[in-house]
């Protein structure tokens, strides 16, 4: 299969993403277990200059779904709004990114190749071409948060494993 940008962003971002649902699922059932309640889990950072679990969600799905209407608009911004600090909320935000990235058309993604593309943070301003985004900014902070939500769980007693975060592999045939 010769490369495609839907094959590595949507196709990527749907292996991961509803794998932070099943940890939000598994976090609230363990919350639930241990009458503790979901901000004792949402409001944890792994180091105190670290956003806390919440956040690392929200910008999960900001890096995934909300990289594909950057991609439409042609820029795309970090999303000032504090996240929802409840596990029901968190998991429809994931829910909700999930079935929004299942509606991208291959083809739409695809044509986006080689078109300008810019992330604005404050006065900054980083231009990219889409693939560019894509490849060297969105995959790699989407992947990065996922993965704090995942070792934020860990480091709390989870019983969670690598196969928790992985998610669906595309396996041949």
């Amino acid at each position: 299969m010769p490369f495609s940008l839907y094959h590595a962003s949507v196709g990527t971002y749907l292996q991961i993403l509803p794998s932070i649902d099943g940890l939000l699922a598994k976090a609230e059932a363990y919350c639930a277990e241990h009458s503790l309640p979901d901000e004792q889990l949402t409001s944890a950072s792994l180091a105190p200059d670290m956003w806390p679990f919440a956040r690392q969600v929200q910008v999960a799905v900001s890096h995934s779904a909300g990289a594909i209407a950057g991609l439409r608009a042609g820029k795309f911004a970090p999303n000032p709004e504090l996240p929802p600090m409840d596990f029901a909320s968190l998991r429809k935000m994931v829910t909700d990114g999930v079935s929004t990235l299942e509606a991208v058309d291959p083809d739409e993604i695809n044509a986006m190749m080689g078109r300008d593309m810019v992330f604005e943070i404050g006065e900054r301003r980083m231009p990219f071409t889409a693939e560019d985004f894509i490849l060297t900014f969105s995959l790699p902070n989407f992947y990065f948060h996922c993965m704090i939500v995942y070792s934020l769980l860990r480091s709390h007693g989870l019983p969670v494993g690598k196969l928790d975060y992985l998610g669906k592999l595309r396996l041949k045939g």
